[in-house]
């Protein structure tokens, strides 16, 4: 039901910590764990040691993987070296082209990536895409938006993970569009924790996550009170995924951004009885 998503670590003292990090969440028995990938394999030596690690755990890992900036033959290698390692999912993604970086490389879609891994690996990966219910911040109108999310799964995408969002309505209307078009695969809801609301209008702000207003204004209430704002964010998340939960959502993929208390601190309010768990036959969760 669950998955976990994390970033590589930049420093030794983070590696360690991560280990730490993973035991903590391990009490919600994660399906998964995803790594995140840097654009054109900028934290592709740390994206491999944090996989390592979880490998070490004897927990599934799920690396994250972008065509952005990478020729096709690195990334035919690195799809090859996650074949060898044992490793069964893929969260295949675009990615952002980096700062000054001048071409997007020769996958230059998703869709594109997700055929290059069909292509050279047949059925072997279980392969997520990302989706986005309140529409891609770069996409031109939410019809163009859902046919280019519709094309990733044409192209051999087993299933999804949106970006996160706190109105579920939007998840359910984008699973109804979806079914419309006759896509009938798992959709796992993409959830962000809060802990800093600042770092958090920022992140949507960028990436189009709309924060409700009521919600804005109650966490902007509660300024430099630091435990009260977290207590009600940790509630109103809660309430959310309990509401995906109650509504038979695919799973529930927690952006951790490494941190765990405020996972957990979701995590302790859910209600999570046997008729909640099913298997759809695909992610549980998201990225």
């Amino acid at each position: 039901m669950f998955s976990i998503e994390f970033f590589p670590p930049k420093t030794e003292a983070g590696f360690e910590k991560l280990q730490t990090t993973i035991n903590s969440l391990n009490i919600m028995n994660p399906q998964y764990y995803s790594v995140t990938y840097g654009a054109g394999g900028s934290t592709q030596e740390g994206t491999h040691r944090t996989i390592q690690i979880l490998q070490n755990s004897k927990l599934d890992a799920a690396p994250h993987l972008s065509c952005v900036g990478s020729s096709k033959q690195e990334l035919i290698d690195l799809i090859l070296k996650y074949k060898a390692q044992g490793i069964r999912r893929l969260v295949a993604l675009r990615g952002d082209l980096p700062s000054g970086m001048g071409r997007f490389g020769e996958c230059r879609y998703a869709s594109d990536l997700v055929s290059l891994i069909r292509e050279i690996s047949g059925d072997w990966f279980h392969i997520e895409v990302a989706a986005y219910p309140e529409m891609h911040p770069q996409a031109s109108s939410p019809q163009s938006d859902l046919q280019n999310f519709i094309y990733k799964i044409k192209s051999g995408a087993n299933s999804a993970i949106t970006q996160y969002f706190y109105n579920a309505d939007s998840y359910f209307r984008f699973i109804d569009e979806l079914h419309k078009n006759g896509i009938d695969i798992p959709i796992t809801a993409g959830i962000m924790p809060i802990n800093n609301y600042t770092q958090l209008a920022r992140f949507s702000d960028a990436c189009g996550a709309e924060i409700p207003r009521w919600m804005r204004l109650r966490l902007q209430h509660y300024y430099d009170d630091i435990e009260s704002m977290r207590k009600f964010a940790s509630e109103v998340v809660a309430s959310l995924c309990q509401k995906l939960i109650d509504n038979e959502a695919a799973g529930i993929h927690f952006y951790t951004l490494n941190q765990p208390e405020p996972t957990l601190n979701v995590y302790k309010y859910l209600d999570i009885k046997p008729k909640n768990i099913y298997n759809n036959g695909g992610i549980s969760a998201f990225v």
